[in-house]
């Protein structure tokens, strides 16, 4: 099929099919990285800014390096290090940004439609690295081109999302992703931080975690979001941790080829213990490596493929 969307702002907008495009191109791309010379001409003359309101490691590092072994030339720009702290608004900076004639801008932000607003008014695309609590594409479908790699398919899978699901957009867009396809979806988390409609997003709550797990083909573990108020919604960190940190008694419940997930940063000894992270079923590193391949895949669908 073609592709013929000029921005990645959600996960919702996306069809089935144009999912699994976005998986089979980021397949092709992956093996750049495993070469001694890890650069293709895919984006030369291609200009890639990324604009983060929110502090981020991987989801910026990885867009970067993505841009660049597609030989585009990449600007970075922090909320610290941009006229906002002058009071510029984000439509004004933006709007600057085009002047300049930049081919694709990837933004996170706090504010919930961020990307959406810039969408409207820049000729640029615009792809969002996280908007609020709202939406994280880019981390969803990595994470699904994660576990078709490991798992050899997504259909028939039950998958357990664990945590701070009411305060996650990774959550959010997960939940979008999985159910174009034939998953069960389950959730866990205290129940404050269970958002009370999630059902209608065809999700299953299960308050006990030695219950969610059992059977589980992959297990996906989400950080407490402190940054949006996550930690007032439970009673103590200890108590969370007891109730609902993934440990080694939990994945003996689960299916003995189970996947663990986290899209990072892990809050060890809390939301996952260290047996857990770094064990034999554990595929955060793996999430990080594909995580490229995939931003390489949005990156030369939505700019590269007219070059």
């Amino acid at each position: 099929m073609n592709w013929d969307k000029k921005d990645l702002l959600g996960i919702k907008e996306l069809s089935k099919e144009e999912i699994l495009l976005v998986l089979d191109t980021a397949e092709s791309f992956k093996d750049i990285s495993k070469r001694e010379i890890k650069k293709v001409p895919t984006l030369r003359g291609k200009t890639v800014i990324t604009l983060f309101y929110e502090p981020s490691t991987r989801t910026r590092t990885s867009f970067e390096i993505a841009a660049k072994r597609l030989s585009a030339d990449t600007i970075n720009i922090s909320s610290s290090t941009s006229s906002s702290v002058k009071g510029e608004t984000l439509k004004d900076t933006a709007r600057n940004l085009e002047s300049m004639r930049p081919d694709a801008i990837v933004i996170r932000h706090s504010m919930p439609g961020a990307p959406h607003m810039l969408a409207r008014i820049l000729d640029s695309s615009v792809i969002n690295g996280g908007d609020g609590a709202h939406e994280h594409p880019t981390q969803a479908l990595l994470d699904l081109f994660t576990i078709r790699e490991k798992k050899g398919r997504i259909d028939g899978l039950k998958v357990v999302i664990i945590g701070d699901i009411a305060h996650s957009r990774v959550a959010r867009s997960n939940f979008f992703t999985l159910r174009h396809f034939d998953t069960e979806i389950v959730c866990s988390g205290p129940p404050t931080m269970i958002p009370p409609d999630i059902e209608s997003l065809g999700v299953r709550t299960e308050r006990d975690m030695n219950k969610a797990v059992k059977g589980a083909d992959v297990i996906m573990m989400l950080r407490i979001q402190k940054e949006r108020g996550g930690i007032s919604f439970i009673p103590s960190v200890k108590e969370y941790a007891t109730l609902y940190g993934l440990r080694k008694e939990h994945i003996e419940k689960a299916k003995k080829d189970v996947i663990i997930m986290h899209p990072g940063p892990m809050n060890r000894g809390i939301e996952i213990a260290d047996e857990v992270a770094d064990g034999p079923y554990s595929v955060i590193l793996d999430q990080v490596e594909n995580g490229l391949a995939v931003r390489m895949a949005i990156l030369y669908l939505l700019i590269g493929r007219e070059a």
